[in-house]
């Protein structure tokens, strides 16, 4: 028993501050970093992911005999994650992030536009997974007087829905300092369509930071891809906040249709009020919702979005006609 106890290496916890698909950067417990590599198979109950291992689990690993690397054993149990539908698997899953205190959702309506269809299917999944999201309209120093009509609109349809609603710009540095303040001690991520501007606004937040940020593209005004892995940065006013890559679509995974519109909270408050205990709030009969709708107090194009998620689930049949 001696001998054995004399050769065992307990293992080590770290957190994953850095996903590249093959290995892992990981935080130990003493702020020692360590490239990692999963052995053999590791899955996660009930999740059939492209990447088992994501930025913000916190993990069990043994270094290897070099004392540089190791290889991650376990991932401890979490208390939520964002994710999506993997566009090239569609039976797979991607985890953008694990064990998030708060998201922050950025749109911008120009220089990319973001559409409500996006917008909602990122607030559905926070919302099933217990995560406290806030949207922060971006780049707001760039819109023209036809710009700030729609912000107004936008804004309008989310903050009668009970989603906190801000604006804000990198280059107005005045407008993030609340952000600066209010994400202390907190392991906050950061979402969004590519060149809405996360990596620049996080710049902002922590003159430490130096994420690389990129120019939009005048072809499609879309977004070039800076960020090709999910990462997590410390905060020198302590905590994390995770940059993810900029994605284009935001595909619904694992949900159960019925219970679809428990994650839209204006809808959820009349939920009890529908005739039938199982209503859909699609044709059936003297439907809270549908009332709702009609009388102008759940927003028509929030309703057109969970119509469509609940039918067919496919992000490019969603209108723009918002911006119009």
């Amino acid at each position: 028993m001696s001998l054995l106890l004399s050769i065992f290496v307990p293992m080590q916890k770290g957190i994953i501050i850095k996903s590249t698909g093959s290995w892992y950067r990981l935080l130990d417990e003493n702020d020692n970093e360590y490239d990692c590599r999963i052995r053999g198979k590791l899955r996660l109950a009930g999740i059939k992911s492209t990447n088992p291992v994501a930025v913000g689990d916190e993990v069990e690993f043994e270094l290897e005999d070099d004392k540089e690397t190791g290889v991650i054993k376990n991932i401890l149990p979490r208390k939520n994650y964002i994710i999506r539908k993997s566009i090239n698997l569609s039976k797979r899953s991607q985890i953008l992030a694990a064990n998030i205190d708060h998201v922050y959702l950025l749109v911008t309506l120009v220089a990319p536009q973001t559409t409500t269809g996006f917008i909602d299917r990122f607030l559905v999944t926070a919302d099933a997974y217990q995560i406290p999201a806030t949207i922060l309209f971006n780049k707001v120093d760039l819109y023209a007087p036809e710009d700030m009509d729609i912000l107004e609109s936008f804004m309008a349809i989310y903050q009668s829905a009970g989603y906190r609603c801000l604006t804000v710009s990198a280059k107005q540095e005045s407008s993030v300092e609340f952000l600066k303040e209010e994400i202390k001690g907190k392991k906050v991520m950061f979402g969004g369509h590519s060149g809405v501007g996360k990596s620049t606004l996080i710049n902002t937040l922590d003159s430490n930071l130096d994420l690389r940020t990129g120019e939009i593209s005048m072809a499609n005004m879309a977004g070039q891809h800076t960020t090709t892995f999910a990462e997590m940065f410390r905060l020198q006013s302590g905590g994390f906040i995770i940059d993810t890559p900029g994605v284009r679509a935001f595909g619904l995974i694992d949900f159960d249709k019925k219970e679809l519109s428990h994650h839209f909270p204006e809808m959820a408050e009349l939920i009890n009020e529908c005739k039938f205990n199982d209503c859909q709030h699609l044709n059936e009969p003297k439907c809270a919702v549908k009332d709702a709708v009609e009388a102008g107090l759940i927003s028509g194009e929030r309703y057109f979005n969970y119509v469509n998620m609940h039918e067919d689930d496919q992000e490019e049949n969603y209108r723009k006609d918002i911006y119009k």
